[in-house]
């Protein structure tokens, strides 16, 4: 890879005594896998800005399949992440490395990755909000063609006072059936804007965005959020 790329690790592992294998999110490429020879050595220059939330810009190469991290520099320090916020990072970064594939570009996905980050780093209060509109955008990308504004039955625009129950590969379907695949057309046109003006929808949110990701992530649960509930909700009760 010849010139420079700005890039996010999204996540880091042990390769030898020395090395580390690392997925990056970059602008122009993707998610890409490297490896960075010597970066677990003390001498390394690399050691300290290998980290998650650290904008970067870096360089690879190489001939085989496995490409190798040439340079690596910090464009910025590390945004601030800590507590529940730090959480929800290590969540969205989890997601990518899992449900993007490798040396597919998504120029538009990572600056709004990027935009995501910018958001939790600054916030003061949950960061619900941000995280339900990248699970979203990220659904969208991965060519994901729910249409939330309309039945897939019928055709008809939505109405906000109606039910209307998911199904999988087919959309949203007029239904008097109340469960955890039931909607509101008014839930249902909030997730098409991204906004969430409430409590309720917000869940709503949530729940549908559970429900459309699985079929990416398989049957292996999210290590970040497995940390969250350990870590983190214990000393909130």
């Amino acid at each position: 890879m010849d010139g420079w790329q700005r890039a996010f690790v999204l996540h880091t592992r042990p390769y030898s005594e020395t090395s580390l294998l690392l997925d990056f999110f970059t602008e122009n490429e993707g998610r890409i896998r490297l490896l960075a020879k010597g970066a677990r050595s003390r001498r390394s220059n690399l050691k300290g800005c290998l980290q998650p939330f650290t904008p970067l810009l870096i360089r690879w190469g190489g001939k085989g399949e496995m490409k190798t991290l040439r340079s690596a520099e910090p464009i910025s320090l590390a945004l601030p992440f800590t507590g529940t916020v730090l959480y929800s990072g290590l969540y969205v970064n989890e997601l990518l490395a899992r449900v993007l594939a490798q040396n597919i570009p998504y120029q538009s996905l990572f600056f709004e990755y990027l935009t995501c980050l910018q958001i939790l780093a600054g916030s003061e209060s949950t960061p619900e909000h941000a995280l339900r509109r990248f699970e979203l955008s990220l659904l969208s990308h991965l060519g994901y063609g729910v249409d939330f504004l309309h039945c897939s039955g019928s055709g008809e625009p939505v109405i906000n006072g109606m039910t209307y129950r998911y199904r999988e590969e087919k959309g949203f379907i007029a239904s008097l059936v109340i469960d955890h695949l039931s909607f509101t057309g008014k839930q249902l046109k909030a997730f098409a804007c991204r906004e969430f003006p409430d409590v309720d929808t917000l869940k709503a949110a949530k729940r549908f965005t559970r429900i459309a990701l699985k079929p990416y992530l398989g049957g292996t649960p999210l290590k970040s959020r497995e940390l969250f509930y350990q870590l983190i909700l214990p000393k909130t009760r």
